[in-house]
């Protein structure tokens, strides 16, 4: 995506509160809180949750995984009433950041990621941030289509996953 192209599309900013597919009402909000309610949604995602080692299996192991994240990205929260249903966060890394998204289990195929990756998007606009990339598993078709939607395009593929960027 060429940089004009990118500067004509404005994401929205958190905080942002929608419903999902499945009528739930849940709340994107900007977040730099505590660690507690995120590893209570970590702990509960199972093995076909996880992809490229992340999020930690151990409840030990993403809560030394989580602290910098929160404190050195830029992170956005899914709300479902008071739980923590998403986390996405846009981590620096030398001239670009690094996006990492998850959407707890019970929570996903429900339009939920598609609304988060935007509002992260619109977060780093909003703080000034250029150029986001990700790497994604080549089998993970649903999140190479999601990335996709948002005009990431493939920058390097190997055997097991691809890098994608855009520019903001």
């Amino acid at each position: 995506m060429s940089n004009a192209a990118a500067a004509d599309h404005d994401f929205p900013r958190p905080p942002e509160t929608f419903t999902d597919h499945d009528g739930r009402t849940v709340t994107i909000e900007a977040y730099d809180g505590d660690i507690d309610p995120l590893v209570e949604m970590y702990t509960d995602f199972g093995p076909d949750s996880r992809s490229q080692g992340v999020p930690p299996r151990t409840e030990a192991d993403v809560r030394d995984w989580l602290p910098n994240l929160v404190e050195d990205g830029l992170n956005v929260v899914v709300w479902h009433e008071d739980r923590a249903v998403g986390h996405a966060v846009l981590v620096p890394y030398q001239d670009t950041s690094e996006l990492a998204i998850f959407v707890h289990p019970d929570y996903q195929h429900a339009g939920i990621g598609s609304q988060l990756i935007r509002v992260l998007l619109g977060y780093g606009q909003e703080n000034g941030l250029d150029r986001v990339w990700l790497s994604v598993s080549n089998t993970n078709h649903v999140a190479r289509a999601l990335y996709e939607s948002v005009g990431f395009e493939t920058i390097a593929k190997e055997r097991v996953e691809m890098e994608m960027e855009r520019a903001l």
